[in-house]
């Protein structure tokens, strides 16, 4: 049932708050950083071993963001959702500053918002929409990451294109958030929230309950894979291809590919409402973003890296939707704590890809060389992670009434 002061048709305004403040804290106070790096290299304001630490920090604040998340729950997400977005804009303004010895501070930070940011925009987005009875639809708030991923990427190629000094985009980028915020900001007023009524299936959504603590630990572990599988390709994309593509004029399109990708794959994951058991859908992710990973060295030309942007984008975010969802049905009344354990897990497989990266480049006898290697370990890990689905499919089967009552 349904609060009589708020109409279903709601659920839109939700959606497109939910899509704008992924955008935000993710697209922009994120991964702004990918796009604006070889602006950095080329000002000489940053080496390439000094930015995997940058990352590193930003990676460690958005565990410890998560962290924080799961051991203190608040009651109130879309006062969290505004906090984190007003610390999102500031934090992105702050990096413009000659500030370099706070920058490892502020990426910190800037994590620690974008985690606030995602999980209780995730919980709070999918919980209202499925409320509303548009449970499906909440995948659609995941083409916020690959929008923003877009508009960045885009707008970094127009400052390359300009000769355009690294400090001038992070102002840019500020801006663009601060508006953005400003977009959604009456939309989290907290009036626009429904409380679920008691019903009687919650009591058996889970009725392996005893199995709950196993299910959830393989699930965040293979979702804590996901995490460090993308992040050398999504942190170090423009810098590789400048590597194996020297001279190319399509070097800074690679990106918003990426995002275009991230998109396609959250409106593809919107479709998959009939599908019983989301970790086949899963599997099926891992391993096209496995395949993305691998195809710069598998295909190293124009058309390999633009196939591999695409691949490595389509399931990004479908796999959190799905992770999500999964969270949902095996703890349907812990699905914040449950979302910030699975982030946590994401956050610190996202922490070791960078330094990975890093430490094989100085001991590689080139920087592309070295790429090579951690992608390809990248790309393993992925593999893994099917693995780890097919043995959660064996170990737990989904009850199909727990199925439909998820859906």
């Amino acid at each position: 049932m349904y609060q009589p002061s708020l109409p279903q048709d709601n659920h839109r305004r939700i959606i497109t708050a939910g899509l704008i403040a992924l955008a935000t804290a993710m697209g922009i106070g994120r991964f702004a950083f990918t796009p604006l790096l070889p602006m950095m290299l080329h000002d000489q304001i940053i080496s390439l071993s000094d930015a995997s630490w940058l990352a590193s920090a930003n990676y460690i604040g958005y565990l410890v963001g998560a962290l924080f998340c799961t051991f203190v729950p608040f009651s109130k997400p879309t006062v969290v959702i505004r906090i984190g977005l007003v610390s999102t804009f500031l934090l992105t303004f702050g990096m413009a500053a000659t500030w370099d010895a706070c920058w490892p501070y502020l990426r910190f930070a800037a994590g620690v918002a974008s985690a606030l940011v995602f999980v209780y925009t995730s919980g709070w987005c999918l919980a209202q929409v499925a409320l509303r009875g548009h449970a499906s639809l909440g995948a659609l708030i995941y083409m916020g990451p690959g929008a923003g991923i877009v508009l960045t990427g885009i707008a970094a190629s127009v400052m390359v294109a300009n000769d355009w000094r690294s400090a001038s985009g992070w102002l840019t980028f500020g801006i663009l958030a601060l508006g953005l915020t400003v977009l959604i900001w009456p939309v989290l007023n907290g009036r626009n929230t429904l409380l679920p009524q008691v019903s009687t299936h919650l009591a058996h959504t889970n009725t392996a309950g005893k199995h709950s603590s196993g299910e959830v630990t393989l699930l965040a572990f293979a979702y804590g894979i996901a995490g460090f599988g993308y992040i050398i390709t999504a942190t170090f994309l423009p810098v590789i291809a400048r590597q194996v593509l020297a001279g190319s004029a399509w070097l800074d399109l690679f990106w918003p590919i990426l995002g275009c990708g991230v998109i396609v794959g959250a409106l593809l994951a919107s479709r998959m409402h009939q599908v019983r058991d989301l970790r086949w859908m899963l599997i099926v992710c891992y391993l096209v973003q496995a395949i993305g990973v691998a195809m710069s060295q598998i295909l190293p030309s124009l058309l390999g890296f633009a196939l591999g942007s695409l691949l490595v984008g389509l399931p990004f975010t479908a796999i959190t939707y799905f992770a999500m969802q999964e969270a949902r049905r095996i703890r349907p009344q812990h699905v914040a704590s449950t979302i910030g354990l699975l982030t946590a897990l994401y956050g610190l497989g996202q922490i070791l890809g960078p330094p990975l990266a890093g430490y094989m480049i100085s001991h590689a006898a080139t920087a592309s060389a070295g790429f090579e290697v951690a992608l390809d370990i990248a790309a393993g890990s992925l593999f893994l992670g099917t693995a780890i689905f097919v043995l959660l499919i064996r170990m737990y089967p989904v009850d199909r009434q727990s199925s439909e009552n998820q859906s």
